[in-house]
């Protein structure tokens, strides 16, 4: 127990102590997972009205790089998990940076390529498989190419693959997946490159909001929890559930490594058993988000570190399948009208629509043909597919957390 809390101390210590200027930047993810959305030059003013300098995308849309260029707003392009066995192949890789990449550079800002999408929760051991020869193929085409230094390669995990998030500090991941994410963890470090979460307070209330503190979720005021090992107080569940990542990398050995949240949000409409999913509890998640961004405030493990949030998400999309919530978390209205009143400037978007983009071909090196993932070949709608297990996962562990501020108030 002491060498445990000693660990902990050390941890908080470094973290204190990390000569990190925090970020006051915005970003937002562009789905266009839907038929009636803005053209991307309608798009740009939205983005600006809620400060976002930073965009990620599912896909590498040449229509929105287009549009983008001279902006100076940061891109992070997308290669789906149907893309992954090929992007093994270095040949293939390098083909697809330079059509969807290096042909838009430098006039618009793309730092950053997101390699599949919540792969390792997936339970597909061959998908798994080429998670990272697919990321190290990319970079390496990268570096041959020159532009490794101006463009990372990383990929987006679900909180699913922590095996224990309570108490913050004992974050822990799941013991079958640290043989695979060790390496990854190793690439990240070899590369600088952001190791990335998606965090969802949402599914942990939507799971039990009997037991779950919706002040908690939402960054409304409440009395909080106190992690009983490092006596940090938190008074919201996601910068709980950051703080558990921190601690299950630190817990491998890896206290340094930058951590982004890649997707967080909240949905203003759901169907009946979906809890919570409300303009109301919308309009709080994100308001008070991008107050907290804006705020300069850490996590209170990492209270100088970045807080490099990407909110979910910028438009509801109609295409997308699953219950109702996964076509209602825009910030927008696929008009260009909030979705709700979130205390930024409403710009509207002109009425011109574009049907949902066709992504970028991938250079076909090989006889074999893509994949038929049955959702598309961007690789975006297996977010829908993790979402039971990962809000199953949030909220069997809040179970406990809320057992326990029972007890201290007892």
């Amino acid at each position: 127990m002491v060498m445990e809390l000693s660990r902990l101390l050390i941890l908080f210590i470094s973290g204190l102590l990390s000569h990190v200027k925090i970020g006051t930047s915005i970003g937002i993810n562009y789905g266009q997972i839907a038929n009636n959305l803005p053209t991307p030059e309608n798009v740009i003013p939205l983005v600006k009205s809620i400060g976002a300098t930073r965009v990620k995308l599912y896909d590498a849309d040449p229509k929105v790089l287009k549009a983008f260029a001279n902006t100076g707003v940061e891109f992070t392009v997308s290669l789906g998990n149907e893309y992954l066995a090929k992007m093994r192949d270095p040949d293939c890789a390098k083909a697809w940076i330079k059509s969807n990449v290096q042909a838009y550079l430098p006039a618009t800002k793309i730092t950053c390529i997101t390699v599949g999408n919540e792969v390792l929760t997936f339970n597909d051991t061959s998908l798994s498989g080429c998670l990272l020869p697919a990321m190290e193929s990319v970079h390496t085409a990268l570096v041959n190419l020159g532009l490794d230094k101006q463009v990372s390669v990383t990929t987006a995990h679900s909180l699913g693959v922590l095996g224990s998030s309570y108490p913050p500090s004992a974050g822990a991941f799941r013991k079958d997946l640290v043989d695979c994410i060790t390496p990854i963890l190793d690439f990240h470090v070899k590369t600088a490159s952001p190791f990335l979460i998606n965090a969802y307070p949402y599914f942990a209330y939507k799971g039990s909001p009997k037991q779950v503190s919706l002040d908690f979720v939402l960054f409304q005021p409440n009395q909080g929890i106190v992690d009983p090992a490092s006596n940090l107080h938190y008074d919201n569940m996601l910068f709980a559930q950051i703080d558990a990542v921190y601690a299950a990398l630190a817990s491998l050995g890896y206290k340094k490594l930058l951590l982004h949240i890649s997707e967080t949000g909240w949905p203003s409409k759901g169907d009946e058993d979906e809890a919570g999913a409300t303009p109301e509890n919308a309009k709080k998640y994100n308001g008070n988000l991008i107050k907290l961004i804006s705020s300069k405030k850490g996590t209170p493990m990492r209270p100088n570190c970045d807080l490099n949030i990407y909110v979910f998400a910028l438009f509801n999309e109609n295409l997308k399948p699953g219950p109702t919530s996964e076509r209602n978390y825009g910030l927008f209205k696929p008009d260009g009208s909030p979705a709700y009143s979130l205390g930024i400037s409403a710009v509207t978007a002109a009425n011109t629509t574009v049907a949902s983009p066709t992504p970028p071909a991938l250079p076909d090196t090989s006889s074999g043909n893509d994949p038929d993932s049955g959702s598309g070949s961007t690789g975006y709608l297996s977010i829908s597919s993790a979402t039971k297990a990962r809000y199953e996962f949030v909220g069997s562990v809040m179970l406990v957390l809320v057992f326990f501020l029972i007890s201290l108030l007892l």
